[in-house]
């Protein structure tokens, strides 16, 4: 901000929340991958807490089309736009969505609440709407469904020590 202020930069700031999608790495540690590799493999699902916290996903090609708007819309020097859906879901609905989805019969178990995991993750994107006119467009259980065939392709073909 400070060269967009000193120097004139054509720069925007974008803040992106919760993207998921194929070609994710099922080791990064988030929730999403890990549902799925779990699911997948048969292994209990963990919730830390009591799963009434929430998180609110946007889809891989949701956000890269917000980016292109943001790069491409002219007079936008400086400004801050959030990306991501303001959709909110509880974790434990997460959770349950991924083993419909999956068609899996893993159990969901519940551990300690991690230490400053927040308990709403939801993005206000009025700024997206009024500057871009974006909007996420793939819901949830659609994302989904393409990231399962793209983790479930990933450890049929993955050595099993790998993963």
């Amino acid at each position: 901000m400070e060269f967009v202020r000193s120097y004139s930069l054509d720069a925007r700031i974008v803040r992106i929340f919760n993207t998921y999608g194929p070609r994710m790495d099922p080791h990064d540690g988030r929730v999403v991958p890990n549902f799925i590799t779990r699911a997948l493999r048969g292994e209990p699902l963990v919730i830390y807490g009591d799963g009434t916290q929430t998180r609110s996903l946007c889809y891989v090609s949701d956000l890269v089309r917000g980016l292109r708007l943001a790069m491409d819309r002219d007079g936008l020097a400086g400004a801050v736009i959030n990306l991501g859906n303001p959709h909110e879901q509880t974790i434990r609905e997460l959770a349950e969505l991924v083993l419909e989805l999956t068609g899996s019969m893993s159990p969901i178990l519940f551990a300690e609440p991690r230490p400053d995991d927040p308990s709403r993750r939801c993005p206000d994107i009025t700024r997206a709407r009024t500057l871009l006119g974006w909007e996420p467009q793939v819901p949830v259980r659609e994302g989904l469904q393409a990231t399962i065939a793209y983790f479930a392709q990933v450890l049929n073909h993955a050595p099993s020590a790998g993963l």
